[in-house]
């Protein structure tokens, strides 16, 4: 449920430093952090074709074993608004380094884990302490690059947040068939001890300013993380546990609800707060960020609809599943290019336009899915899907970032980036909310059109019958059970519709919304700054 953009803005007016040049330092070192901002992106998916082996591996049960995806989403979205103030303290070197280097050794230690326990507390600490490096890529993008080099540094930065939850499932089930789960993160050891040597060796940014520690918050903090984690967990959960049926979903609430109060009060009244909010006074930014929030229900929430379909109504397997639905993170890396060319050219809104646009043409054509759809009846929508992802990023980071001062840059993108890991989690519970209730209802008016009596009903009964006339006197029973199936495989392909038809009403009601945008003004030439 965690990140995507890309910047194309004009903006010199960030490259800040006089004294420092733009150059081939900077483009290697960003580069570096550009690839750890993949890593720590891809491990929230790259375990999600992967779970039943794990939970095989370490003796766990249905219910523990989801908590190795849903630990490291709950922790991550507590340090993504709270590395623009780590940032800002120590800098990017230190606090980049730090994560970097903190998520390659939780990857080992995840690997090495011998119990479910194990797994769920190094997971946290690596989603947690990995989360760090996603805002930072973005803010750094603006720091460090002047305008002439934005169209090629936005659709960058957009399309490594696109593909990496794209392929997370893919990758991952390859490397569970080719080898064992324990790959799935010993994968981040390499690549991440070359990113952590590189960064501290090229970055050089920025510098810290220690004496924002002297009035650390520390209840705004408690807050913060009682308020965030308490309520990504009660997105991730309330669903499968019919929300307030359960007194751990009525606990979150409440710890969600009192960290929420602590920490809105701390930020509005401290002298430091852990995360200004400040930002959110700037029309584009909000305006952005809620197009961010919802760009994230798209992007996570058609990325676990497809293998929904797939797996439930086409019982496709993990690896059948990653191959289908690849198809768009291919088309974002084709289009990246001229998109890039067109956000220099066209207008950033109505860009987006067009891309939300797009967004509600491709779930409207899902809408109709049928039960019999396979890698060609979804190649269109997917295609859609995949372009207008990328069309969407590119200019929604430009216009939400780029019309604010440079000392307010980091902890702007930690804030923008929090808003779509929300817009995620909540699209996530959305979606498993309507897809509960709306099968629940076709499965009782198909029940009703079932029924003994029903000609259609007694003749498909009757011919199922027949089919498993070899078993002999369980025959009745195999075709009853199976009848079952199929009319719950129905009650699912309907609801589907209804989940598909609602995104597309979602999609379409954001397209007004570009008119409140403003355009950045341009500025003068730059270069690299810190």
């Amino acid at each position: 449920m965690t990140a995507s953009a890309a910047i194309t803005p004009s903006t010199a007016s960030f490259n800040t430093s006089p004294g420092r040049s733009f150059g081939a330092r900077r483009v290697i070192a960003f580069i570096a952090m550009v690839f750890g901002m993949f890593m720590a992106i891809l491990d929230i998916q790259i375990v999600s074709a992967s779970l039943a082996e794990i939970q095989a591996g370490l003796s766990a049960s249905a219910d523990e074993v989801s908590w190795v995806q849903t630990a490291y989403l709950v922790a991550e979205v507590v340090m993504i608004p709270l590395s623009g103030f780590l940032s800002r303290a120590f800098s990017t070197r230190i606090v980049f380094v730090a994560s970097a280097a903190g998520f390659t050794l939780f990857s080992i230690l995840c690997a090495t884990a011998g119990s479910i326990n194990e797994m769920i507390l190094w997971r946290a600490l690596q989603g947690f302490i990995g989360g760090g490096m996603i805002p930072t890529v973005f803010s750094a993008a603006f720091t460090i690059f002047p305008r002439e080099k934005q169209s090629i540094v936005g659709p960058v930065i957009g399309l490594v947040a696109t593909l990496a939850p794209t392929i997370g499932p893919t990758f991952g089930g390859l490397l569970t068939d080719a080898f064992s789960w324990h790959w799935l993160f010993l994968v981040n050891v390499l690549p991440g001890a070359v990113v952590t040597t590189v960064c501290w060796a090229l970055i050089d940014f920025d510098e810290p300013d220690l004496s924002l520690l002297k009035s650390f918050d520390w209840t705004g903090l408690l807050g913060l993380a009682a308020f965030l984690g308490a309520l990504e967990y009660l997105l991730e959960e309330g669903p499968s546990k019919g929300w307030f049926d359960e007194n751990i979903v009525v606990f979150s609430a409440l710890v969600s609800l009192t960290g929420g109060i602590l920490f809105f009060w701390r930020a509005f009244t401290a002298i430091n707060p852990i995360v200004d909010l400040t930002a959110f006074r700037d029309r584009n930014f909000w305006t952005g960020s809620l197009f961010s929030m919802t760009l994230g229900v798209g992007l996570y929430g058609l990325t676990y609809l497809y293998p929904v379909y797939l797996a439930r109504v086409r019982d496709y397997s993990a690896l059948m599943i990653g191959k289908t639905v690849f198809v768009s993170g291919i088309c974002s890396f084709l289009s990246a290019p001229f998109i890039g060319r067109l956000a220099m050219k066209i207008d950033s809104r109505k860009l987006i336009g067009i891309g939300f646009t797009l967004f509600a043409a491709s779930t409207w054509r899902l809408s109709y899915v049928m039960k019999d759809w396979d890698f060609y009846d979804l190649l269109f929508p997917q295609v859609l899907r995949g372009v207008a992802l990328m069309m969407c990023m590119v200019p929604i980071t430009n216009l939400a970032l780029g019309t604010l001062p440079p000392d307010r840059l980091k902890n702007a993108s930690g804030l923008f980036n929090l808003t779509r890991n929300l817009g995620g989690a909540l699209g996530l519970a959305l979606i498993n909310t309507i897809l509960n209730d709306r099968t629940d209802l076709h499965l009782n008016r198909l029940h009703e059109s079932m029924a003994w009596g029903r000609d259609a009903a007694e003749e498909t009964l009757a011919n199922l019958t027949l089919l498993y006339a070899p078993l002999g006197s369980d025959a009745p029973l195999a075709a009853t059970k199976r009848l079952a199936l199929l009319v719950r495989r129905e009650a699912i392909v309907m609801a589907l519709g209804d989940v598909f038809l609602t995104m597309t009403v979602l999609f379409l009601c954001l397209v007004p919304l570009t008119l409140m945008m403003r355009r950045p003004k341009a500025h003068g030439g730059g270069s690299g700054g810190h």
